[in-house]
C-alpha cells in the first residue's frame, strides 16, 4: 500500500504558540470535483447559512477531537494498516440537524453503503488503537453542506429542503480515503491534508 503523506509530520498544522502541541484530526472520504461543482450550485437561496467551502465538502468517517503528536503519529500509522477495495457512493436528498427549537446543519445524504459502514468502522477502530476517546454516537454518513445562523428562518430552512430534495448524485468512485487536520479561526475550519490512504 502507498500511503501519500501530504505532511511529513504534524508539526505544521499547530501553532508555533502552543505549549503542548495538539491537533484536531478527522478521517474523510473526498468527493469527486465534479460533484463538488453540482452541490455549490445548490448552496444559494437560504439566508442565514453559512455555505461550506469547496475544500470543505467531503464525507467524514471518523472525528478524532484535539490529539498530541505522538497519538496522531499512531492514528496516522494505524490507518494505514486499513484495508479494503474502492467503492462505489451516491448522495441521495437533503436534511438538517438540529432539535425541535432550531436546525443549524444542513447536508447532503448518503445512499445505503455496507462498504462504507464498515471503513467508518475501521477508522474508528483505528483511533481506538491508537489511544483516542472516541464519541460513543451512531455513525450517520452524510456531507455537510451549510452551517446555520440562530436567526435563520426555520419556515426558510424547510422551503430549501424542499427545493433540494430530490438531489441524487452519479455513483461516486471511492478509491481512497485521507486523514485530515481541522484549524480553527474566526472565518471557520481549515482543512489540511495529513495522510492519504489507497483502498
Amino acid at each position: 500500500m502507498v500511503i501519500v503523506q501530504a505532511n511529513p509530520d504534524f508539526r505544521g498544522s499547530v501553532g508555533a504558540a502552543t505549549v503542548r502541541r495538539m491537533v484536531r484530526l478527522f478521517a474523510a472520504l473526498p468527493v469527486p470535483w465534479d460533484v463538488v461543482e453540482t452541490l455549490k450550485r445548490r448552496q444559494s437561496g437560504l439566508p442565514g447559512a453559512r455555505w461550506r467551502p469547496e475544500e470543505a465538502l467531503h464525507i467524514t468517517l471518523a472525528f478524532y477531537g484535539s490529539v498530541d503528536e505522538r497519538r496522531a503519529e499512531d492514528l496516522a500509522a494505524e490507518l494505514s494498516r486499513i484495508h479494503g477495495e474502492a467503492f462505489d457512493l451516491e448522495l441521495k436528498g437533503v436534511g438538517a440537524f438540529g432539535d425541535a427549537h432550531r436546525s443549524h446543519t444542513l447536508w447532503a445524504g448518503i445512499g445505503p453503503s455496507e462498504a462504507l459502514t464498515v471503513l467508518a468502522a475501521r477508522c474508528r477502530k483505528a483511533g481506538e488503537r491508537a489511544g483516542i476517546e472516541m464519541d460513543p454516537r451512531l455513525y450517520r454518513p452524510h456531507l455537510t453542506l451549510a452551517y446555520l445562523k440562530t436567526q435563520t428562518d426555520p419556515a426558510r430552512v424547510g422551503a430549501w429542503i424542499t427545493s433540494h430534495n430530490l438531489l441524487h448524485s452519479p455513483p461516486m468512485r471511492m478509491d481512497r480515503f485521507a486523514l485530515y487536520s481541522s484549524i480553527l479561526s474566526e472565518g471557520g475550519s481549515h482543512y489540511e491534508l495529513e495522510r492519504e490512504y489507497p483502498l
